[in-house]
């Protein structure tokens, strides 16, 4: 029997597991907020993977097809394609990496920097938006966590 809702008397559901599970949560907040921009993404003519390659490589620096791969969420083969078709329409550039010549990295090209400008941009106003319900101690401390997060698990993925 499910126990009673002690403001309305009427019955309610046990609590779900799903519903504290920090997993769960994180992938509902992340599917929650890109949900709302993702039609920006596809109006660019971009795919989420794309879009998230090009906002990470638009620093300028290159990146390993393994090290991109883990930053943009995706499985090393399937970016692997992406990218010979991302370099065929001319958003991304592979070359030699200087140091070690047996790696091979990935940059944006100009034209793949200026495509993702305005939606960086975009990006950051949907950001705002968003948050503009927190204060700004509130926002640095959930990213904070969220980058804490991510470095204990790069860390454990390296040792």
């Amino acid at each position: 029997m499910f126990p009673r809702d002690t403001y309305s008397g009427h019955m309610r559901a046990a609590p779900r597991f799903v519903d504290d599970y920090l997993s769960y949560l994180l992938a509902r907040a992340s599917y929650a907020v890109y949900k709302e921009f993702d039609s920006e993404v596809r109006q660019a003519g971009l795919s989420s993977l794309e879009w998230r390659v090009l906002a990470t490589l638009n620093a300028g620096a290159g990146m390993t097809i393994g090290t991109l791969a883990r930053e943009v969420l995706a499985q090393q083969p399937t970016l692997t394609k992406l990218i010979q078709r991302m370099s065929g329409n001319g958003l991304v550039e592979r070359y030699a990496d200087a140091n070690d010549a047996r790696k091979t990295l990935v940059a944006a090209t100009p034209a793949g920097r200026k495509l993702v400008a305005g939606l960086l941009a975009r990006a950051k106003a949907h950001e705002a938006g968003l948050l503009a319900q927190f204060d700004a101690g509130e926002v640095q401390a959930l990213k904070k966590v969220l980058r804490t997060l991510i470095a204990r698990f790069d860390k454990e993925r390296e040792d």
